[in-house]
């Protein structure tokens, strides 16, 4: 497979000329102190999955607008005083508890948020947007994006932020990280530059990072999405991309703080190694990045995993 996009001796010098609104930061705090009228209202139901040596709780929470958002939190018998919190992939949902227990298996707990209206691609969910759209593309990246304070985004990363919270008001936890793969990278790097306090950011082959580019760069879904729109709507360019500069991970990371561990796979077609890069060198906190030339969107796997165990045990 050719390298889809840059080279590597070019690609890691990439930096973005993403411009930043000059209003976005006044955005997210009127967002999140909207998202926090709503009581939290975070609720651990214990459940018998069938893992007796973990203990499973069905949780719901309030995120945007108050509605009602799934998750899963997984912690070894005994309880945990650190907790990952893990965002999913584009189109899957929080799925079963027994699909994450890798965090869990190394003495913390895990907090698998689901991601409203999405759970039908891959992995099966259980949260609903209730949130209309205008005319878009089939899929969830052009669900409102004729105004930032429509746009699908806005709910999820509001969401992210209240599952942290959520994570942080089980007894007991103390330290939380995030992570997530692709989207849920993307979601990660958003959160980062959002929440304070974060014990570590670890996002893998992230996606939402860098649209201008990516959305022309990229030679499969879900960034093409909004290629297919644009080439409908030719008329609506100027205003889709201003709704996406707020919601680009690129200017997340410029305000995020805590120690990040990002990935980046240099054959992948779905992210652009540019746009993962562009992320990076934006990324405000002590970061380091692990690469995998050869490979596509799958990026490191279960080499990323064991890297990231001993990462975030160096903390």
């Amino acid at each position: 497979m050719p390298f889809p996009d840059m080279w590597p001796d070019k690609v890691i010098d990439y930096r973005s000329s993403a411009v930043c609104p000059a209003d976005f930061d006044a955005f997210w705090a009127e967002t999140l102190a909207e998202v926090r009228a709503h009581p939290l209202d975070a609720r651990f139901e214990p459940v018998e999955v069938g893992l007796p040596v973990f203990d499973v709780y069905d949780v719901t929470f309030a995120g945007f607008g108050g509605h009602p958002v799934k998750g899963w939190f997984i912690a070894p018998k005994g309880g945990a005083v650190d907790c990952v919190v893990k965002f999913i992939g584009y189109n899957g949902g929080r799925a079963f508890p027994h699909e994450h227990l890798h965090w869990p298996a190394t003495g913390r707990a895990v907090f698998v948020m689901d991601t409203r209206g999405q759970g039908a691609g891959w992995a099966v969910g259980a949260t609903a947007d209730p949130v209309g759209s205008e005319p878009s593309q089939a899929g969830f990246m052009t669900k409102g994006i004729g105004a930032k304070e429509s746009y699908f985004y806005r709910r999820v990363y509001s969401d992210a932020v209240r599952a942290v919270e959520a994570a942080r008001a089980f007894p007991g936890i103390g330290r939380v990280a995030v992570c997530g793969g692709s989207q849920g990278g993307g979601i990660s790097l958003a959160v980062a530059g959002l929440v304070p306090g974060l014990w570590g950011v670890m996002p893998d082959v992230p996606y939402l990072c860098d649209f201008a580019r990516s959305i022309v760069v990229a030679t499969r879904d879900p960034y093409l999405e909004i290629s297919r729109f644009l080439a409908t709507h030719r008329d609506k360019a100027e205003v889709a991309l201003a709704t996406l500069a707020y919601f680009d991970g690129v200017h997340f990371a410029a305000r995020a703080t805590a120690p990040a561990l990002f990935s980046v796979a240099l054959m992948d077609t779905i992210c652009p190694p540019s746009s993962v890069y562009g992320a990076y060198h934006a990324y405000g906190g002590a970061k380091e990045i692990a690469v995998y030339t050869y490979n596509d969107h799958e990026g490191g796997g279960p080499f990323q995993e064991k890297r990231q165990r001993a990462w975030l045990g160096a903390r």
